[in-house]
């Protein structure tokens, strides 16, 4: 009998995780029978009682599997460590707690990947969500897919049903702050997508504020695409002839109005300064942000630093 293991990364959730539970155990009991099933909660040091209402869960149901974080790693680095403790032949990447990806496309998945795909992704073909937001990642995927050599459709997430090799492939990438979403097919394989709708959530509020969403964003741009220093490059080029241009064109006012002019060129010095300031500060923070990435690289630390498991196989001797 093949196994499906579902991740599902937490942080105060109490209201979602039965709820996000009950859901996928009834669809192993009904549409996906001849499957085993892992569902593996990766808490990222809760402070309500999310991690009491696993544990309630776990010691009825040994299917389910709890990693308790010894602190808060983020949702990228929680969920990437889920998938590499998972022992399922197929593995969803990532199966939200508070059910905005929809768990009932998971048996069409599973015929897909029974069919021969190695890697079942979904496509956010529709969000229930604000017309500024919805704006903002339908640009931000935009600029994803178009500066990486890695072909990918736009509004695929995390939501991803892989094979076991694939699986294998992405953990020999060695990197501190992982990007699933793309690190799926970068490491390769026949893929198919499957759109759907994102729902609102019902239930609580989303931990993933806007700062966290940057932060992630910039670690996909930074680590999949050259969009920043490409960006960087051509805006050098069209600054130097806009400047070339914009001298010429003083020296000839300069030279026909001086007479007419107190103190010709002091306004021009103060903008050109004050701008050109501004625009060394913002590459220079690019810049930055590659030098992180690097700097988180060669540290070579751990994922996440676990507290504890629960339900999990002791560990060989």
């Amino acid at each position: 009998m093949k196994t499906i293991s579902v991740i599902t990364p937490c942080y105060n959730e109490e209201l979602n995780v039965r709820d996000c539970y009950e859901a996928i155990r009834q669809i192993f009991d009904t549409e996906l029978k001849g499957y085993r099933r892992e569902h593996i909660f990766c808490d990222n040091a809760s402070d309500d009682r999310t991690v009491e209402i696993l544990r309630e869960i776990a010691a009825h149901d040994p299917a389910v599997k709890i990693i308790i974080n010894a602190r808060n790693f983020g949702p990228l680095r929680n969920t990437f460590n889920g998938v590499m403790a998972s022992r399922g032949d197929a593995v969803l990447l990532f199966m939200p707690a508070d059910l905005q990806d929809p768990p009932e496309l998971l048996p069409e998945f599973v015929k897909l990947w029974e069919a021969g795909y190695e890697i079942v992704y979904g496509i956010r073909a529709v969000r229930e969500e604000g017309r500024l937001m919805r704006g903002f990642r339908n640009a931000y995927y935009r600029v994803l897919t178009r500066f990486s050599e890695i072909k990918v459709p736009p509004g695929v997430g995390d939501y991803q049903l892989v094979d076991r090799d694939v699986v294998e492939r992405m953990r020999l990438v060695r990197d501190g702050y992982p990007f699933m979403r793309m690190m799926t097919f970068e490491c390769g394989g026949r893929a198919v997508g499957v759109p759907y709708t994102w729902r609102t959530r019902k239930k609580g509020l989303s931990k993933n504020r806007a700062a966290a969403l940057i932060d992630q964003g910039l670690n996909g741009l930074v680590s999949f695409t050259s969009a920043p220093l490409r960006f960087g490059l051509y805006a050098g080029f069209i600054l130097s002839f806009l400047s070339i241009g914009y001298a010429v064109v003083n020296l000839l006012l300069g030279l026909i109005l001086y007479q007419r002019l107190a103190e010709p060129g002091v306004l021009t010095l103060i903008v050109a300064m004050f701008f050109f300031g501004g625009v060394q500060l913002f590459f220079m923070g690019m810049i930055g942000e590659y030098i992180l990435a690097i700097y988180g690289q060669v540290r070579e630390k751990p994922v996440v630093f676990e507290r504890e498991r629960v339900n999990f196989d002791p560990p060989r001797p």
